[in-house]
C-alpha cells in the first residue's frame, strides 16, 4: 500500500514540475512577444515600412530576447512613429532613424528611457523640443551618451542638464536661435556640433567644457571674444568657428586650419582690423615680385614718367575693374534669376497639366500589370485584360472609359505623372478622352474592401455636393485596387500654398484686385489685408465644407485624417475637402477629431508654421497669457488694422485644439464664430 502512495506521489510531483515549467514558458513567451508587438505598433503608420526589416523571430521563446536596437536607417521612411509604443521597451540600447524622412516631434519621456544610450535621428523632419522641463524631470537621469539630431527642424531645447553622460551631441542644421545657460552642466562632452542652428547668443554657456574635443559652431551669428571666451582649446583637436561675429586676436593657435577662422569675425591687435572684419591668409612674399634697382641716372627719367602717366593709368584701371564687377554682378543676377524662374517653373509644371502622349499599348502578355512609384513602393492591378476594368464616371455617365484609357492617359502610371504619394496612396494627372483633366487616387487602404461595398462606397460619395468638398468625377476596380478619379485643381493644396510658394502667396504673377469679385471696397483692398482676408476666406470655406459633413447629413461624415495637403485650392483660391468618407479604410473616428484637426491648420493659417504638437501647446500657451499676437505670422502682421481680427479667429482655433473632445466647439458654431470676425468679406467671397 505504501507502494502505491509512494508512486502516487512520484507521480504528482513530475506533473507539477512541468506545470511550473509550462507556465514559465508561457509566461517567457507573452512577455517577449508583447515587445514584438509593441515594435510593430510604433512603426504601424510610417509609410514604406516593412516588418522583415526588424528580423522578429516567429516562435519558440529562447529565440525572443529582448529589443536592444533598432536600426532603420536610410530606408525611405515617411510619416510619424507611434512613439507612446517604445516607452515600455525596457532594454532598448540604441536607436538609428536617420536618413529618412519621418515627421512630427518625439515626447519628452523619451530622451529620460533609463536603458537609451545612442539616438541617431539625423536627416529628418523632426521638430519641436529637445528634453523636458527640469519641473517635470524626475530624479533619475538621462542614460544617452551619443545624440545625434543634425538635419531636422528642432527649435527648442529644454533643460538638460540630467544629461550628465552625454559624450558626443549633434545638434547643427536645427533652428534654435540661442545656446541655453545649462550647457555649463554637460561637463563629459567630447563632441560638440551646433553648426547652422541660427544661434545668436554668446559662448558663455559652453566656455567651461573642459572635455571637448570636437568644436564645431560654424555658421551663426555668436558673439564674444576668441580664445577668451572658448572652452580650453589644448585638448580640442579640430575647430570652426566660421562664419560668426566674434572678436578674434590677431595671434590666433597655430594647431587649428586656416579654414577654422574664414568670416568668423572682428581682428582686433594687427594692423588691418579697421579696415577687414574677417580673418585672411595674406599671400606670402616673393623675391621675385620686388622692383629692381635701378642706376642713379635712369632714376629721375622713370620718376618723370611714372609721375606724369600715374593718374591716367588709375583712372583706365580703376575703369577696368568698376566694368569688370558690373559685368560680373550682372552676370550673377542673371544666373540666379534663370535659377529662380526654373525652380518656379518646375514647382507650376508639377501641377499643370499636358496633353499625355497616347500609347499604342501592345500587351504581349496579359496581366496583372504592376506600377512603381518613386518611393519604390508598387501596386498591381490584378486584371488579365486592361479594357476589362470599367471607369465609372458620374457626371458623364455616357463616356466609356476602361482602365486601358487610364494606363493611357497617365504615360503607364510613370513617375513623371506622379503628383504625389499621400496616406491613401499615389495620386496622379491625367487629361482623359474629352479634355478631362482629372486627377487619379489609387485607395491602397481600400484593397481588402469588397467589390458590392466599394460600389456602395462610391455611390455614396457621389451623392456629398458642396461648393466647399471635392467630390469624386469617377471610380475604377481594377481586382483588389480601387482608384477614384477627382476633378484637377491646377492651384495645389493649401500646404504648398502655405509653405512651398514664395511669401506664402498663390501665384503673385496672376494676382490681380478682382480675385474675389469685390468692388467699391477700398478698406479691403491693399495686398496686407488681401493676404489676411484670403487666409480668413480659406478658413471660412474649410469650416463651411467640414459642417456640411457634419451637420447636413442624416448622419455625420466624418473625414478622419483633415490636413492642408486634402485641402486643395479652385482657381479663385475657393478652398475644396478632399479625401472625405473614406474613414472606414482607416480605422475609426469621430467629429470631434475633425474639429480639432480644424483647429490645427486654422493655427497654421494664423502662424505659417507646420502644425505640430509643440506649435499648438505654444499658441494655446500664448493665448491663456494674452500674447496671442506674437503667435501670427509676420507676413499677416504688416497692417496693423487687422491684428485684433487675426487674434480672434487664432482663439477659434485654441477652442477647436481644447484637450477634452466635449469642449470642442460644433463646426455649426465654429462657422458663424469665423463668420463674425470680418462679416463683410465674408458675404462678399461667400458662394451658396
Amino acid at each position: 500500500m505504501s507502494h502505491k502512495k509512494m508512486k502516487l506521489k512520484l507521480l504528482f510531483n513530475l506533473f507539477l514540475i512541468f506545470s511550473l515549467f509550462a507556465s514559465a514558458k508561457s509566461t517567457c513567451n507573452t512577455t517577449t512577444t508583447t515587445e514584438q508587438a509593441l515594435l510593430l505598433k510604433a512603426f504601424a503608420s510610417v509609410n514604406n515600412f516593412k516588418s522583415s526589416w526588424l528580423r522578429i523571430p516567429k516562435q519558440n521563446c529562447s529565440n525572443l530576447p529582448p529589443v536592444t536596437e533598432i536600426n532603420l536607417s536610410s530606408r525611405n521612411l515617411s510619416g510619424t512613429i507611434s512613439w507612446r509604443s517604445l516607452r515600455n521597451l525596457s532594454h532598448l540600447h540604441t536607436i538609428d532613424l536617420s536618413n529618412n524622412s519621418l515627421a512630427g516631434s518625439v515626447p519628452p519621456w523619451f530622451w529620460y528611457m533609463p536603458s537609451l544610450v545612442e539616438v541617431n535621428l539625423s536627416m529628418n523632419k523632426l521638430g519641436g523640443t529637445v528634453g523636458m522641463p527640469s519641473s517635470e524631470i524626475d530624479a533619475s537621469s538621462s542614460a544617452i551618451q551619443k545624440l545625434n539630431l543634425s538635419h531636422n527642424r528642432f527649435t527648442n531645447l529644454a533643460d538638460l542638464p540630467k544629461f550628465s553622460d552625454i559624450r558626443t551631441l549633434d545638434l547643427s542644421h536645427n533652428d534654435l536661435k540661442f545656446l541655453p545657460f545649462w550647457f555649463i552642466n554637460l561637463t563629459n562632452l567630447e563632441y560638440l556640433s551646433i553648426s547652422s542652428c541660427n544661434i545668436s547668443s554668446n559662448l558663455k554657456p559652453i566656455s567651461n567644457l573642459k572635455s571637448l574635443k570636437y568644436l564645431d559652431i560654424s555658421n551663426n551669428q555668436m558673439t564674444g571674444n576668441f580664445p577668451k571666451d572658448f572652452p580650453p582649446l589644448d585638448g580640442v583637436q579640430f575647430l570652426n568657428i566660421s562664419y560668426n561675429n566674434f572678436t578674434l586676436a590677431a595671434d590666433k593657435p597655430q594647431k587649428f586650419d586656416k579654414s577654422a577662422f574664414i568670416h568668423a569675425g572682428k581682428i582686433i591687435g594687427s594692423n588691418n582690423s579697421s579696415s577687414s572684419s574677417d580673418l585672411h591668409v595674406r599671400p606670402h612674399s616673393n623675391s621675385s615680385s620686388r622692383p629692381h634697382k635701378l642706376p642713379k641716372k635712369q632714376k629721375p627719367f622713370i620718376q618723370k614718367i611714372k609721375k606724369k602717366n600715374h593718374k591716367p593709368k588709375t583712372k583706365i584701371f580703376m575703369l577696368a575693374i568698376s566694368l569688370a564687377s558690373t559685368f560680373l554682378m550682372l552676370s550673377i543676377i542673371s544666373f540666379a534669376y534663370c535659377i529662380y524662374k526654373r525652380r518656379k517653373l518646375a514647382r507650376k509644371n508639377k501641377w499643370a497639366i499636358s496633353k499625355p502622349i497616347q500609347l499604342q499599348f501592345k500587351f504581349e502578355k496579359s496581366g496583372p500589370f504592376s506600377f512603381e512609384t518613386e518611393s519604390g513602393t508598387s501596386w498591381i492591378a490584378d486584371i488579365k485584360e486592361p479594357s476589362s476594368a470599367q471607369v465609372i464616371m458620374f457626371e458623364k455617365p455616357l463616356l466609356n472609359l476602361t482602365f486601358k484609357d487610364l494606363i493611357a492617359a497617365t504615360s503607364h502610371f510613370g513617375k513623371e505623372s506622379l503628383l504625389s504619394e499621400g496616406r491613401c496612396g499615389p495620386v496622379y494627372r491625367a487629361v482623359l478622352p474629352g479634355d478631362i483633366h482629372v486627377a487619379i487616387k489609387v485607395l491602397e487602404h481600400a484593397r481588402d474592401l469588397s467589390h458590392y461595398d466599394s460600389v456602395a462606397m462610391f455611390e455614396k460619395l457621389s451623392g456629398l455636393k458642396h461648393q466647399n468638398l471635392l467630390p469624386i468625377s469617377g471610380y475604377c476596380i481594377a481586382g483588389n485596387e480601387k482608384l477614384v478619379l477627382y476633378e484637377f485643381l491646377a492651384n495645389g493644396d493649401l500646404h504648398r500654398w502655405l509653405h512651398e510658394l514664395p511669401a506664402g502667396e498663390p501665384n503673385v504673377e496672376d494676382w490681380s484686385s478682382d480675385t474675389w469679385e469685390i468692388q467699391n471696397v477700398s478698406q479691403i483692398t491693399t495686398p496686407e489685408k488681401l493676404e489676411w482676408h484670403t487666409r480668413h476666406r480659406i478658413a471660412v470655406g474649410i469650416a463651411r465644407g467640414l459642417a456640411y459633413l457634419h451637420h447636413a447629413q442624416s448622419k455625420p461624415v466624418v473625414h478622419g485624417h483633415l490636413v492642408p495637403s486634402n485641402i486643395l485650392l479652385a482657381d479663385d483660391f475657393e478652398p475644396r475637402i478632399a479625401d472625405f468618407g473614406l474613414i472606414q479604410n482607416r480605422g475609426s473616428g469621430s467629429t470631434g477629431e475633425d474639429v480639432y484637426n480644424f483647429g490645427l491648420i486654422l493655427i497654421e493659417l494664423l502662424t505659417g508654421q507646420a502644425g505640430s504638437i509643440e506649435m499648438v501647446n505654444l499658441v494655446r500657451r500664448q493665448m491663456r497669457e494674452g500674447q496671442g499676437e506674437n503667435a501670427l505670422d509676420s507676413r499677416l502682421k504688416l497692417n496693423i488694422d487687422s491684428v485684433s481680427e487675426m487674434v480672434e479667429c487664432l482663439r477659434i482655433g485654441y477652442l477647436c485644439t481644447a484637450e477634452a473632445p466635449e469642449k470642442r466647439p460644433r463646426m455649426q458654431q465654429v462657422l458663424g464664430l469665423l463668420k463674425d470676425i470680418h462679416p463683410i468679406a465674408t458675404e462678399l467671397t461667400r458662394v451658396n
